[in-house]
């Protein structure tokens, strides 16, 4: 470890350190998720930074405080992800070697965008827990000086100068949302926060399918938890840093839960309304709100940390597709039709002046029963919500086509 404890007075300075090497990220209003939510909502774009996270800062803080001969052998850490990207990217400015021991089945754009950025990139073993072991090898025969993704010293107080611009940007925020994975944003936020602003509330959300921070409270320390695939993979880590912990306990006010469903919405709310490309782990700042939670919130000033934007392009577009299924603005059903000339065609017309647009059709006849007549459709169309879709069956039930399968997402 670079350092064994976190004070204000590191944070205060971590930001100085950084400061011509970090985006001082923009917090603006949101007007349109302040109507969403009935707060007044305020937006921390942290994934515009260069890298699309936050895990610059403490990467950034950590790598300047190495001293000259460790700064000449070089740092490795054990990511797959945003951690991962911050060292190389930083490493390569500041001419320091940065090796990323990544498990074999990390993304590939992440790996070859480390390579890209200089980084030496090692696949090894099935999760972080397996690279971990392989970062500690090469901390032993080769010299590296190890930087922890969420619980060292320097990181966390690099994390907290999130918390110093926040209180610069928003006048009395009476509270700030904060994604949990490691515990180490929060703590330092918590910690730059609880010190200016003691009346400020520091919420953390966490995925309820890797809810290991709410454990830790439970234990009273932290504690492996079972974790299961999840949107907010950013936030998938199975244990609090310990020092992490210690710091945020006290801090930190109240943690909520979110799932799936509403995390893939956040996504998308935060892209349509936002117009911001927002990974699962930093929409989870939003998730709670369109989950009804929070609802003790509304009429005040609240801060949304979106603090990573790394997602992947192909999860994307199912995410913004689920998105749309679980807002009620995809519409699935199976219909019955006329097996002639003219049938499909007549079932389209009414769909398209009912308002809807039909996503994709496609014919089931193997299977759609004996009546060789008719045929069914399984379809897929774009409705503007729930209500449209139920107005969209009654019509096609009252033209003569029989509706067998309805999904509203």
């Amino acid at each position: 470890m670079l350092s064994t404890s976190v004070t204000f007075d590191d944070i205060v300075q971590a930001r100085a350190r950084i400061a011509d090497g970090v985006f001082v990220t923009p917090c603006r209003e949101s007007f349109d998720l302040s109507d969403l939510t009935g707060c007044e909502i305020h937006s921390k774009l942290e994934y515009t930074q260069r890298t699309g996270s936050f895990k610059e800062r403490g990467a950034r803080n950590a790598l300047l405080l190495l001293d000259h001969e460790r700064r000449k052998r070089g740092v490795v850490a054990a990511s797959a992800g945003n951690h991962a990207l911050a060292l190389a990217f930083h490493g390569r400015q500041l001419g320091i070697p940065v090796t990323v021991v990544m498990p074999v089945f990390a993304p590939l754009v992440k790996r070859a965008r480390c390579e890209r950025l200089g980084a030496r990139v090692i696949l090894h073993g099935d999760t972080i827990a397996d690279a971990k072991v392989r970062g500690d090898e090469l901390v032993a025969s080769e010299g590296l000086t190890y930087i922890h993704g969420f619980n060292d010293a320097a990181i966390i107080a690099g994390q907290g100068t999130m918390g110093l611009e926040i209180l610069e940007q928003v006048h009395r925020p009476d509270a700030i949302v904060v994604p949990i994975g490691g515990a180490g944003l929060i703590a330092g936020i918590a910690l730059a926060v609880k010190h200016l602003s003691p009346k400020t509330e520091i919420i953390g959300v966490e995925p309820k399918r890797c809810a290991s921070y709410l454990e830790a409270l439970r234990a009273g320390r932290p504690v492996r938890v079972q974790t299961t695939p999840t949107l907010a993979d950013g936030l998938a880590v199975p244990e609090v840093g310990d020092r992490a912990f210690a710091i945020a306990r006290d801090k930190v006010d109240r943690v909520v839960l979110v799932d799936e469903e509403h995390i893939s919405l956040s996504i998308l709310r935060l892209a349509e309304l936002e117009k911001g490309v927002v990974e699962g782990g930093g929409a989870c700042a939003l998730a709670p709100f369109l989950e009804g939670q929070l609802s003790d919130l509304r009429g005040k000033r609240v801060v949304l940390c979106l603090c990573g934007g790394n997602i992947d392009p192909t999860i994307l577009s199912r995410v913004i597709e689920h998105g749309l299924a679980v807002d009620g603005r995809l519409s699935r059903f199976t219909a019955v039709i006329r097996d002639r000339p003219g049938g499909l065609a007549a079932f389209t017309k009414v769909v398209a002046e009912a308002g809807a647009s039909v996503k994709q059709i496609q014919h089931e006849r193997a299977f759609g029963g004996p009546d060789i007549s008719t045929v069914q459709v399984d379809c897929v169309v774009e409705v503007r919500d729930v209500d449209h879709t139920r107005a969209l069956h009654r019509t096609l039930e009252a033209n003569g086509f029989r509706i067998l399968a309805k999904s509203h997402g």
